[in-house]
């Protein structure tokens, strides 16, 4: 079968059903587009537990008799404690704070709040650990070992806040991506009824080429062509429209939040990353579902 015969029924395909092709083809760039952006989003996401997973540390906090009594941390039970945590497998580093410190560490972070510096005192305030862990997701384990130790008064980290922040994210990934499978779901529908109405409309071109001796897999794929050639249009727009919300939105919003390290840029290498994912799922939808339809619901 000639390329050019091939050709000229895609393209009579697409002009007798332009109305349906083009609701395919934006239905296809919305499901995807909305699939690309949660895929980007769960990229970030795993980008941003690299970037504050660094970030994370314990906190051992000791009562305040012993913050007063030892204030350099040179008697037997805070010199044990230190021992114990730098000899600790899970432990990457540790660093003292003494009251002192603490004291001079609160008046900074509430300098624009006299009410809060008048109230707070140095003996109120405890000496403590800092520690930084290996793996910053065991923080658990260190509470465990800890927080029952002479001496300790209590044991916190920090991932209590980025626990939330990632389920929310999660959450807005999951979403998107559900939404996107319902719209793929329209595409399919969409993609099914294209190829029907195009076979219904040439069927006496198809009977005649049956008559003389085509197969049936060569009178299908001119509706195969059609349904893989939209879809592959409605993934290049989806990527336009991906990469139009990176310079028009993304930058531009978030631009100084990117820029001062609280979210992970979304650069050119993550729509390099997703724009072939996006194209190979948009034509393998569009063909898988053209043939299962030529297969059921069409006798050529």
């Amino acid at each position: 079968m000639r390329a050019g015969f091939i050709l000229g029924e895609v393209l009579n395909g697409f002009r007798r059903n332009i109305t349906m092709t083009v609701a395919m083809i934006l239905t296809t760039a919305i499901s995807l587009g909305l699939l690309g952006g949660g895929l980007i989003l769960a990229r970030m996401t795993d980008q941003m537990r690299e970037i504050y997973g660094d970030r994370v540390e314990v906190t051992v906090y000791l009562t305040v008799d012993q913050s007063s009594s030892d204030p350099d941390c040179r008697d037997d039970v805070c010199q044990a404690l230190n021992t114990s945590l730098q000899n600790n497998p899970e432990v990457a580093s540790i660093e003292y704070e003494s009251q002192a410190a603490a004291f001079q560490r609160y008046q900074q972070q509430f300098a624009g709040q006299p009410e809060l510096l008048e109230i707070g005192t140095p003996e109120a305030l405890s000496a403590s650990f800092h520690v930084r862990l290996n793996d910053p997701q065991r923080f658990r384990v260190i509470a465990e070992q800890y927080a029952d130790e002479p001496g300790v008064e209590s044991v916190t980290d920090q991932s209590a806040f980025l626990d939330r922040l990632f389920s929310l994210l999660n959450g807005i990934r999951n979403a998107t991506i559900v939404i996107a499978l319902i719209q793929a779901l329209a595409a399919l529908l969409l993609i099914s009824n294209m190829v029907q109405v195009a076979a219904f409309t040439r069927r006496t071109e198809t009977s005649i080429m049956r008559l003389v001796g085509a197969t049936r897999w060569r009178t299908q794929l001119p509706f195969m062509i059609e349904a893989v050639l939209a879809g592959v249009i409605g993934s290049v727009l989806a990527i336009a429209g991906l990469v139009a919300a990176k310079f028009w939105f993304i930058d531009k919003a978030l631009g100084s939040v990117i820029s001062s390290g609280i979210l992970p840029p979304v650069d050119g290498a993550t729509l390099v990353w997703v724009s072939p994912i996006l194209v190979a799922i948009g034509a393998g939808l569009a063909a898988v579902s053209a043939w299962v339809t030529l297969r059921l619901y069409v006798r050529l």
